[in-house]
């Protein structure tokens, strides 16, 4: 077993990693960014080493510096989480090539299963069920069209190196082929670096379902069933659970040596999971992720198997330590995703200071989270700050559980998705478990959200002890100073004020950032006439794109922005006369 470990990731899965770590009696270490500097992930590890600017590029994408303070650290092995480098065969080499051990799958299964074109032409060889699709990437728009009038609209233009909703782009009918695939091009290489694409039928009301996968250096493999995500919105998911409420154990069966058989394709060779989209009695490969899940703890209270650990040991070289016929499911697990988003406002990001923060408890109730207090969300990352998973004997007393968790759930300051799961209990479609992919984009108007109050706490100041952390040559120590100044978070942190939108807004002719972000590309240009509600320009905010429309027509005067500026919220983008 290893003697130390660094984690190249931030957030609650960091977090997450660390304590899996810590109960093996494997050292652990953090890295972190300007914007983490006072992070619980940094807090908690054994050490602590900064990494470079906010930007991700400059910090958390940086293979140089990981891999240097890799080998500063004494680590002997590297385990990426999910997101940032989770999934690249360059940073897997890197690490290798530096004498390290890699926690994950090997280099060539990431590179295989990361582009969806090679991983379709693999699952096909390997007989795993496929939606119709084409064997190569198109270049062009007129090859959606062809496919579409082969197989019948609607179809998806999808990019080779695409994920998480990102490169992902439906041609209803032939008029928007041509902005289907351009947008998924887009994507691809604004997102991946990759604007390949290719088409496939896009299924009319499918669920999206899962199946984890445990494969370990000896060929030893094991499913451990599905989970439900089909609750998504901009195909990114807000809440998965395990079983499915539309899974039977024969396709359950069915489905997981499908999963076995995508793993035995590419040598897999640590944890993953294989995706299916489920229509009606059928299923289909969708994708594989190389790497530990968001949603994998639905999976570890159902099972009872520490996905994350069973992770480490599998890359120190040890066999699985149980069989097939070893794994089982009891009771039901739900977990939903906290994300610094206003649901009210179209799932607006909404980083910021969070005042205010407690966490639920009692039976079957767990939370992994980025926070243990008043904090920061970063604006630069990914919306989730938190994941809230509960476990019942059943799916109702899940759902009984989770009800109760949500009314305790306390976070002030910033606009959470806590809204939209209290209204989701009060939903008859999602209660059956009858629900499908389309689900947020159907019922959305219907649910009664209510959003909350964004509060702010303060505590007076008083002689007590409280920890600081200082930087000594880039390493993190934490050290305790008494006086009068108060602890952390007692200082009262600027907020939103109650009641602003998130919007893009008009004064006059002038179109206004709804939100700061960094502007992705430019839709107009000076003397250009527009209609009222046209988009204007994207602007990509916590991994989200966004279309900026202008809010009435009229002719571009100014276009005071460009593709890859930075903006803040406000800023004037573009003038309409």
């Amino acid at each position: 077993m290893f003697g130390k470990v660094l984690i190249a990731n931030r957030g609650e899965i960091a977090v997450r990693i660390t304590r899996a770590l810590r109960e093996m009696g494997v050292a652990s270490v953090a890295v972190y960014s300007d914007a983490d500097r006072d992070s619980l992930h940094a807090r908690v590890a054994d050490e602590a080493y900064h990494v470079g600017p906010t930007p991700a590029a400059q910090s958390y994408l940086n293979v140089e510096k990981l891999v240097e303070v890799a080998h500063k650290s004494g680590a002997d092995a590297v385990h990426p989480g999910y997101g940032f480098l989770a999934e690249s065969a360059v940073f897997a080499r890197a690490v290798e090539e530096a004498g390290l051990v890699w926690i994950g799958p090997h280099p060539d299964a990431i590179e295989a299963m990361g582009s969806k074109v090679e991983s379709r032409r693999l699952m096909a060889r390997a007989g795993v069920p496929m939606v119709p699709g084409t064997e190569d990437s198109i270049g062009s728009a007129k090859e959606v069209l062809i496919f579409g009038e082969e197989h019948g609209f609607p179809v998806a233009v999808k990019a080779s190196a695409g994920g998480g909703g990102k490169g992902f782009a439906v041609a209803r009918d032939a008029s928007e082929a041509e902005g289907a695939y351009r947008r998924a091009s887009r994507e691809g290489e604004a997102y991946f670096g990759d604007g390949t694409v290719y088409v496939e039928k896009y299924l009319p009301g499918p669920r999206h379902v899962e199946i984890q996968v445990v494969r370990d250096r000896h060929g030893n493999a094991v499913h451990l069933g599905e989970r439900d995500c089909s609750i998504q919105r901009r195909h990114q998911k807000l809440l998965e659970e395990c079983p499915s409420p539309a899974i039977d154990p024969s396709m359950r069966e069915a489905m997981g040596e499908a999963a076995l058989a995508a793993a035995e394709a590419v040598g897999y060779d640590n944890v993953g999971t294989v995706e299916f989209l489920v229509q009606d009695e059928d299923f289909y490969f969708l994708e594989m992720n190389t790497r530990v899940q968001v949603e994998h703890p639905v999976t570890e209270e159902v099972t009872g198997i520490d996905i994350v650990k069973t992770g480490v040991r599998i890359a120190s070289g040890e066999p699985l330590s149980f069989s097939q016929e070893d794994i089982s499911w009891r009771g039901h697990s739900i977990e939903v995703r906290l994300n610094a988003e206003d649901a009210t406002r179209d799932f607006a990001p909404s980083p910021g200071v969070v005042t205010a923060y407690e966490e639920p408890g009692g039976p079957g109730i767990r939370v992994d989270s980025s926070l243990r207090d008043p904090g920061v969300v970063p604006e630069s990352y990914d919306p989730l700050f938190a994941k809230l998973i509960v476990r019942g004997a059943d799916r109702e007393e899940a759902l009984a559980r989770l009800g109760r968790a949500l009314a305790e759930f306390r976070v002030e300051g910033i606009s959470t998705t806590l809204p939209l799961f209290r209204a989701l209990l009060d939903d008859e479609v999602f209660i059956s478990g009858s629900y499908t992919t389309g689900f947020v984009a159907e019922r959305m108007e219907r649910l009664n959200i209510q959003s909350a109050p964004i509060g702010e706490t303060a505590t007076t100041p008083e002689k007590r002890s409280h920890d600081l952390e200082v930087e000594v040559n880039g390493r993190l120590f934490r050290v305790r100073v008494f006086g009068d100044e108060g602890a952390r978070g007692t200082a009262k942190p600027p907020r939103r004020r109650q009641g602003e939108t998130r919007r893009a807004s008009a004064s006059g002719g002038a179109v206004a950032a709804p939100m700061q972000g960094t502007i992705v590309k430019v839709l107009v240009e000076e003397g250009q006439e527009v209609e009222a509600d046209e988009p204007v320009c994207i602007l990509e905010a916590m991994k989200m794109e966004s279309e900026v429309r202008s809010q009435k027509a009229g002719t571009v005067s100014e276009v005071r922005v460009e593709a890859g500026q930075t903006v803040r919220s406000g800023d004037t983008l573009i003038v309409v006369e």
